[in-house]
């Protein structure tokens, strides 16, 4: 989107159709270097301060910046090196800042750009991106950078693809293990054994010996993700409530529905799943972005950092030190914040052995000591949440 001699680039961020600040960003580092005026401030991304009727530049920044993919990201370095980019925040420029997780985007100033021509939920895009962030080399002279690639988080191996027609995200595993693709697919089975709805469906897919998750996109073209970062920024923290209670303050200010039902189902379920990665990132709620109306929590999604995956055989059990999140490092204490167990059907939960061992079993990396470590230690944190919720009456 960089015209010749831009700098820095004037733009207006929209949220769809729907203009809602004037923008002009530094053309090398991608920063936000000034807000310009006002149009339609409700539809600025959810926590950004406009008291004065202006957006607060620092958090408009920080939201930006968090789009960009993270400089922790396994493999980065040199697919940079390869784009010919010197900071993945200079992607952003490259797409117009467009997402599969809402809908906001950078019109150039003077622009007739329509949303409808370039997002990503309704046209192509190029697998440049994807495909040498996952370490295989450039097929062409020229990269196309026009990829939704170019705004994931998180640090593992990442890419958008068109499957069959429908945005998949498809995500690697790390090294030795490659154990988190397949813990997906085992938290969607205990999904379905705890008899959950609201959950995002993980498959497997293999390359070279090397398993891949695989997930439909949960957002559509009318619909936003809006993080629990958002969420948490939008009220302002006192002191006295602890980062639950601002939690809980903020989703029933915004009036969000359904968020105690979800966050009491998903300490339980990270619970079973000793998912050490649910920061406040990973969880959220979703807005429609034409009307701006709440429309429940996220699907749950993004659990594979998990069961013990980085851990050595020996080292798996299910009281071994592990901190988890968002709430307390203590799993058994974030436990003591679910408002009520009577929904648990305990009776699905018998012989999860067998869902992980049929899991894990596909990939040579997971040796039979390992599978059944994992199913001992999860089927102790299943007596420890039943003992838990008898004790809760």
């Amino acid at each position: 989107m960089t015209p010749e001699g831009g700098n820095p680039v004037k733009c207006i961020l929209m949220n769809k159709n729907t203009p809602v600040v004037e923008l002009e960003i530094d053309e090398d580092t991608a920063a936000i270097v000034k807000v310009g005026k006002g149009y339609e401030l409700d539809f600025l991304p959810v926590g950004i301060d406009n008291g004065a009727g202006i957006p607060n530049k620092r958090e408009l920044n920080e939201w930006w910046y968090g789009r960009a993919i993270p400089a922790s990201r396994s493999g980065l370095k040199a697919a940079l090196e390869q784009m010919a980019i010197v900071q993945p925040e200079q992607l952003l420029l490259k797409c117009y800042g467009l997402s599969l997780s809402d809908q906001y985007w950078l019109k150039p100033s003077g622009s007739q750009l329509a949303w409808r021509d370039i997002n990503f939920f309704e046209n192509d895009f190029s697998n440049d991106v994807g495909n040498i962030l996952f370490g295989q080399p450039k097929q062409n002279k020229e990269i196309n950078l026009m990829s939704p690639c170019n705004t994931s988080d998180g640090w593992l191996k990442k890419k958008w693809k068109l499957v069959n027609g429908k945005r998949c995200l498809i995500k690697a595993g790390s090294n030795p293990y490659m154990q988190e693709p397949l813990n997906e697919v085992f938290g969607t089975r205990l999904h379905q054994r705890l008899g959950y709805k609201n959950y995002v469906s993980y498959t497997l897919s293999w390359e070279e010996g090397k398993p891949y998750s695989v997930c439909e996109n949960f957002i559509t073209a009318d619909t936003e993700l809006v993080s629990a970062v958002s969420i948490n920024r939008s009220l302002k923290k006192r002191s006295q409530f602890s980062s639950y209670q601002h939690f809980m303050r903020a989703c029933r200010k915004l009036g969000i529905p359904g968020m105690q039902q979800y966050i009491d189902y998903l300490l339980v379920f990270d619970y079973l799943m000793a998912n050490t990665d649910r920061h406040f990132g990973n969880f959220g709620a979703i807005r429609d972005v034409n009307t701006l109306q709440w429309l429940g929590p996220a699907p749950v999604f993004d659990s594979g950092t998990s069961l013990w995956h980085d851990k050595l055989t020996r080292e798996i059990a299910f009281n071994a030190p592990i901190e988890m999140k968002p709430f307390y490092a203590d799993g058994s204490r974030q436990l003591e914040l679910v408002t009520d167990f009577g929904w648990i059907p305990f009776a699905n939960l018998i012989d999860l052995k067998d869902d992980i061992t049929e899991v894990f079993a596909q990939s040579d990396r997971m040796e039979e000591e390992r599978m059944k470590a994992i199913a001992k230690a999860v089927d102790k944190r299943v007596e420890a949440l039943r003992e838990m919720a008898q004790g809760r009456g």
